[in-house]
């Protein structure tokens, strides 16, 4: 399976540690290089959003349908309960990240490192402080449902990994996990420490700066 996207982005690397903890196959493809936008991205995703996949000819864009995709494809281990109530649960951390935490983070990664430091566009503050005026709201209600042991929603799941995401990405700006939020602090190390996680960290790690 081809994975177009870069894990600096936290939907692109919700999927791949989807694929990690399932033991799925994937390669990870840059959907820019030189010459422009890489056609079979272009192909995969038709508004041009990373993530996108193509699974031998079946190509399909956007992380929450990806994964989906890849838990009906290969349904253990169960990154989406199939009971009910844990399965509600675990969509809403889903879409809590995927609507108000990136909303508010991606404005600070976007305006004060992406635009400024990799684009070579400036970045406009008053749109980085907006997303920065967010961030405590978000960050107090995170901590208030972290549990002391074990994982978001019962066993392991695309809960965590999705949390997990947006928090090591903003780790580049300041905003990922910090001592100020113990509880937060502890359920990020043991999400770190799972082997999914170290194999995809290592990739996104020695990726060219």
């Amino acid at each position: 399976m081809k994975l177009y996207g870069a894990l600096l982005s936290p939907f692109v690397r919700k999927v791949a540690l989807a694929a990690q903890e399932k033991g799925m196959d994937y390669t990870l493809v840059p959907f820019r290089t030189r010459e422009g936008l890489d056609p079979g991205f272009v192909a995969a995703s038709p508004f041009l959003k990373i993530p996108a996949i193509d699974d031998g000819g079946y190509t399909l864009a956007d992380s929450t349908a990806i994964v989906s995709y890849l838990e009906a494809r290969q349904p253990a281990p169960a990154l989406i309960p199939a009971e009910a109530q844990l399965r509600g649960k675990v969509m809403w951390f889903d879409e809590f990240v995927d609507t108000i935490h990136c909303e508010a983070g991606l404005k600070i990664l976007f305006h004060r490192l992406v635009g400024p430091k990799l684009l070579k566009v400036p970045g406009d503050e008053t749109i980085a402080m907006q997303g920065e005026a967010a961030m405590p709201r978000i960050r107090d209600y995170l901590e208030s449902v972290m549990p002391d042991d074990g994982w978001l929603v019962g066993d392991f799941t695309l809960a965590d990994i999705s949390v997990a995401s947006i928090l090591r990405t903003l780790t580049a700006v300041g905003f990922g996990p910090s001592d100020d939020y113990p509880k937060t602090q502890s359920w990020y190390e043991r999400v770190r420490a799972r082997p999914a996680w170290q194999a995809v960290a290592a990739i996104e790690d020695a990726a060219p700066k």
